[in-house]
């Protein structure tokens, strides 16, 4: 046990699921070059509940526990390439080189900046990882406060706690396309809550936000700027944002902005100069098995190292001071994190950035050339289209919806090879649905704009424009 060798001590079994590559390439960590070989065309079907339950040693009469887990394994691997409706990275080469941290109990309980007791903990990385980030986002290092989080919703619990600490009487705002979490803050946090409309592009509606903030001008402001909208993929100008805020009369005293940029953080920095602490921002967070990737959910949360004092809590058993949600953190998380952004690099990001862009421009104007109702959004790797009428073929692409409308993630593990699978077997279900034309695809207009519906309605004002 006490050695970290990954063959001696976690020599992969010999035993290998459907589509897996061999041990050797595992052991590799090359996931990417796996995923590449068992691309197969071929559809399967969606996982069912395997009904488990915990029985005693001895008294199992079904199958063992690793062939149980092996099953499960299999069926995760064949589900890999249908993976595109969510925000997550699979594509990453690391968990194999860092299989033997699981032989360690490492908790990052309280302050990162402060070591524990105890040697079992990761703050050192931890420490790494948040530099790397404050770099990013443009905040000296002495003048910064975080931590890594279990995921973009305790980044903004946190962001949004450490703006009502600072405002006790501040109202929450927030567009009604923003994450749910920032809603569930307000209910745990009994805030007052205002809900902005958004644009039909999933953007905040800022003149709204303007008739809001002047209807409230006399208590504080705590603003939740979405870099990129959980289902369209928007990205709330921040700029624009500040102006209204200045145009309202309100001073830097008199407002907080948290920036939840739980999939866009690691995108727009690459492309445009907007998340920056050298605007008068509180706090972003990004979510780090997002477009980064790791196995476990995880997330970055960064402050201004001055507000946090209003939550930092001396704990004596612990030896530490604490001002995070959780106490208790993963400290694999954030060796997984340093692994990947040093593995990685600020170079390789802009790679990924840039053929996410291509896949998904690609993607959307496929659907288009095919007359599929769709929007892309600048700024964007989610490509919006119309609802799929199965439920079938949803669960299959295991795809995400709201109203008629669903979307497609392109991330970095998301290759041409499985958007034309996808796009090929989108095209023949179509034919099926809509051949006897008695059911036509839904009219999506006012959810992307009539310019993307090709309904029967708005298609006669596609082909004249």
């Amino acid at each position: 046990m006490g050695s970290l060798s990954f063959e001696k001590d976690f020599e992969p079994s010999a035993i290998t699921p459907r589509g897996l590559a061999p041990p050797g390439l595992i052991a590799n960590g090359d996931f990417g070059e796996m995923k590449r070989l068992k691309v197969d065309t071929a559809p399967t079907t969606p996982r069912k509940n395997l009904n488990l339950s915990v029985t005693e040693p001895g008294k199992n009469d079904g199958p063992s526990l690793d062939c149980t887990l092996m099953n499960y394994i299999d069926t995760l691997t064949q589900r890999i390439n249908y993976h595109i409706g969510y925000p997550v990275n699979i594509c990453y080469e690391h968990y194999a080189s860092l299989a033997p941290l699981l032989q360690f109990h490492l908790n990052n309980c309280g302050d990162p900046f402060l070591q524990n007791t105890v040697d079992f903990h990761s703050k050192d990385f931890e420490v790494a990882v948040l530099n790397w980030f404050a770099d990013l986002w443009k905040i000296e290092r002495d003048q910064y406060w975080g931590y890594v989080t279990n995921g973009g919703t305790e980044g903004n619990l946190h962001g949004i706690l450490v703006g009502r600490e600072l405002l006790p009487d501040g109202i929450l705002y927030a567009s009604k396309d923003s994450h749910y979490s920032v809603a569930k803050a307000a209910m745990m946090y009994r805030m007052d809550f205002e809900m902005i409309n958004a644009s039909i592009n999933g953007e905040m509606d800022y003149s709204d936000l303007k008739e809001k903030l002047l209807q409230n001008k006399g208590k504080p402001a705590i603003i939740n700027v979405t870099i990129g909208t959980t289902f369209k993929g928007a990205v709330d100008d921040l700029d624009v944002i500040l102006q209204t805020l200045k145009d309202c009369g309100y001073t830097q005293d008199q407002f907080y902005i948290h920036c939840d940029a739980a999939l866009n953080g690691l995108i727009i920095p690459f492309i445009k100069d907007m998340i920056s602490f050298q605007k008068p921002i509180g706090s972003v967070t990004i979510s780090g098995h997002k477009f980064l990737g790791c196995p476990m959910p995880c997330g970055v949360q960064i402050t201004r190292k001055s507000y946090i004092n209003n939550l930092s809590k001396k704990v004596e058993y612990i030896a530490s001071v604490d001002a995070t949600i959780s106490g208790s953190r993963n400290g694999l998380t954030p060796i997984f994190l340093w692994y990947s952004l040093s593995s990685k690099g600020q170079i390789g990001f802009q790679k990924d950035v840039k053929r996410c862009f291509d896949n998904a421009k690609y993607l959307k104007d496929r659907l288009q050339q095919a007359g599929i109702s769709v929007m892309l959004n600048e700024l964007s790797i989610i490509v919006v289209l119309e609802r799929p009428r199965d439920h079938e073929f949803v669960r299959r692409w295991q795809l995400s919806c709201v109203r008629d409308m669903a979307h497609v993630i392109v991330m970095p593990g998301i290759t041409r090879e499985i958007l034309d699978s996808f796009i090929n077997d989108l095209l023949q279900q179509r034919k099926k649905w809509y051949q006897d034309g008695k059911v036509t695809p839904p009219c999506v207009a006012d959810d992307i704009g009539a310019q993307n519906c090709t309904c029967s309605y708005h298609k006669i004002d596609y082909i004249i424009a």
